[in-house]
């Protein structure tokens, strides 16, 4: 599927936004998955990445898992678990997966973990809006 104009400028993942994450989502047809690596422009305090960009990463996570389909939707809810901090440099594994569906509301979850010991740093509870 192509990419829309508007999704190149996507903070979290689109390929001609300068300042954003520019992560690389991809779907197997049951989850959405990708990697990320924070740098020193994505702190919040003392070498952590801030919990807006990892929230972020999460929302957009879920949201690909509907994108990646050719479905538009917009994020109604996203509730965040933060568990572990994570540092500038480590590598995250993202993945997104719908729960369930009722009419347009699409439930999904979404996890963060460290590619290095498999560590849930973070995850997620969002609701969409399927767009007609």
């Amino acid at each position: 599927m192509s990419e829309p104009l508007a999704a190149h400028m996507c903070f979290a993942c689109g390929k001609e936004n300068p300042i954003g994450l520019q992560i690389k989502f991809s779907f197997d047809g049951e989850f959405c998955t990708a990697e990320f690596c924070g740098g020193q422009n994505h702190v919040g305090w003392e070498n952590t990445i801030h919990g807006g960009i990892v929230y972020s990463a999460l929302d957009d996570v879920t949201a690909n898992v509907l994108y990646l389909q050719g479905r538009k939707a917009h994020t109604a809810k996203c509730e965040i678990r933060y568990r572990k901090p994570l540092q500038v440099g480590e590598t995250v594994k993202l993945k997104g997966w719908i729960e369930k569906e009722r009419g347009r509301l699409v439930q999904l979850r979404g996890e963060m973990r460290r590619k290095t010991d498999d560590v849930l740093v973070a995850d997620c509870e969002a609701s969409f809006m399927i767009e007609r």
